[in-house]
């Protein structure tokens, strides 16, 4: 019998315990795949991929190792492992309702080179991440923040690190100004920054910021089928910077967090997020930033958002965040050290006890494919654990070839979305523009001067050091003495219609944006 409200995830046998549903009404309440390495947490990744889909819940994952490709083929019966896969779905008893079917896969790129771009832009991923992504002290992420407020102010719009980079320039050229408003700006830490966003440009982050941004309703779209479509991330590529994977993943989550409205408890999520690799969230990460994953895991929630994170051992996640997950899928745990045998312990503490075996022994015992699960019950209380044989995928196991990618991007739903960056007006070309036209206010004023007549040049000269109409009597009246600033103020304007203004005016405001 076909069931509407649950996904099948794995069944008993001998040796086994009671067939294990992950139930959609819970499903927004998060969760954790574990287990080292080569123990099958990107099998699981995949089936509850597959269970999603088959719900009618859109899922977005990131595709480490390029294995998780494989959902946009149906499974072959020549592969290796089809004798195996048919021996467990009998062992779990779905032989019948077992067959290998394709899943609607939509594939991103931030590099744009195995999947749709995928862009978001300087703005929004504001001062908090960049400053994690570009790993500022506090005083630079300080100057940051102050320049973030700048560009609120004066309407200039951060799309791309160009215009991140132009306003830092601005920024630090008119530091004494601004500073006096929102405190000191140092050279070193605008130097520091623009270092950083250096070192990100080589990278390749530079292809994550522009436009066209990422429009969230592409991340939760079904097919005609009424299946959700399986939105992939590659992140072969950018596993090369971890800190770029993890912050883009926070990002999104954020994103969804502040964007979708509230829904409280539904039936089915609106949409499911895998985070492979998820220690690498919180490797380094300030408290600040912890904080942030802690209240978004908390209360995403409400938005019909799960989130699923993906890593070798539990105690990579933080305890608060650890807390919240309630549906778990525990594959095995090596104990060969003794901070192993604690872990093992530790990850055996958070599961509700089973009194039909030890959950510790279980963990460190159960072989490739199968795991200890627990999946919230009946009003949201932790199911008992169980020794688990997982379900095999019925889509492709591995990775596709790149005749097979091409054929699934050009039947995309969003193909030609994003495949075109956008340059519109924004920081980087209004502070040129600025620039340009002191530069030419400059030229001209210089021009009149050399232009003007000697009685004209000698009246100019008059009323610039006297603030009085000139006369040729020697018995002027004494002009009212100016104060500091005032004085201070003719001085510069003075200098700024002669030829070392104008120079000076084209180095610093004109000079200074050639290839920002």
């Amino acid at each position: 019998m076909h069931l509407t409200d649950r996904i099948f995830v794995g069944g008993g046998g001998e040796g086994y315990g009671e067939p294990q549903y992950l139930r959609l009404g819970y499903a927004n309440r998060h969760g954790l795949i574990a287990g080292a390495t080569g123990t099958g947490k990107t099998v699981t990744l995949q089936i509850l991929a597959e269970g999603f889909s088959d719900m009618g819940v859109p899922v977005f994952l990131s595709d480490v190792k390029g294995d998780l490709a494989g959902l946009s083929r149906a499974g072959d019966a020549g592969h290796k492992l089809h004798e195996p896969f048919l021996k467990r779905a009998a062992t779990i008893g779905i032989t019948e309702t077992y067959a290998y079917r394709r899943y609607p896969v939509v594939f991103w790129d931030i590099f744009g080179e195995q999947g749709h771009p995928i862009r978001t832009t300087v703005a929004e991923m504001g001062p908090l991440l960049l400053s994690r992504l570009l790993e500022l002290t506090e005083a630079q992420e300080g100057v940051l923040n102050i320049a973030f407020r700048v560009a609120d102010e004066q309407g200039l719009a951060l799309y791309d690190l160009k215009d991140l980079q132009s306003l830092l320039v601005w920024l630090g050229e008119n530091r004494a100004e601004i500073g006096l408003r929102y405190g000191n700006i140092s050279p070193a830490s605008v130097g520091a920054i623009q270092r950083r966003l250096l070192v990100l440009e080589n990278q390749g982050g530079v292809q994550l910021f522009g436009e066209p941004a990422l429009d969230l309703a592409d991340l939760m779209r079904t097919d005609a089928d009424g299946r959700g479509h399986v939105s992939i991330l590659a992140a072969d590529r950018l596993m090369g910077s971890p800190r770029l994977y993890a912050t883009f993943l926070l990002w999104l989550l954020s994103e969804l967090f502040e964007t979708l409205p509230e829904v409280g408890d539904p039936e089915k999520p609106k949409l499911v997020f895998f985070f492979d690799e998820a220690h690498l969230l919180f490797e380094d990460a300030p408290k600040a930033l912890v904080d942030k994953v802690e209240q978004v895991a908390r209360l995403i929630r409400s938005k019909g958002v799960g989130v699923y994170f993906i890593t070798q051992n539990p105690d990579d996640v933080p305890e608060d965040i650890l807390g919240q997950l309630g549906n778990r899928v525990q594959h095995a745990l090596r104990a060969y050290t003794a901070r192993d045998r604690k872990a093992l312990r530790l990850a055996a503490q958070t599961y509700r006890d089973n009194p039909r075996f030890s959950i510790e022994e279980a963990i460190r015992e159960v072989g490739t494919g199968e795991a200890v699960t627990s999946f919230l019950a009946d009003k949201g209380a932790p199911g008992i654990a169980d020794r688990t044989l997982i379900r095999p995928p019925q889509s492709q196991l591995g990775p596709v070839t790149p005749m097979q990618r091409a054929e699934t991007l050009a039947a995309s739903p969003v193909r030609g979305k994003y495949d075109t960056r956008l340059d519109r007006e924004s920081a980087h070309e209004i502070l040129a523009r600025r620039a340009a036209e002191a530069a030419a206010a400059a030229e001209a004023a210089e021009a009149e001067e050399e232009h003007a007549s000697p009685a004209e040049r000698e009246y100019r000269a008059g009323r610039r050091y006297t603030g009085t109409r000139v006369t040729r009597s020697t018995s002027r009246p004494k002009a009212a003495e100016p104060d500091f600033g005032e004085a201070m103020g003719k001085m510069v304007m003075k200098e700024l219609t002669g030829t070392t203004g104008r120079r000076i005016v084209r180095g610093i405001l004109g000079g200074l944006f050639k290839g920002v």
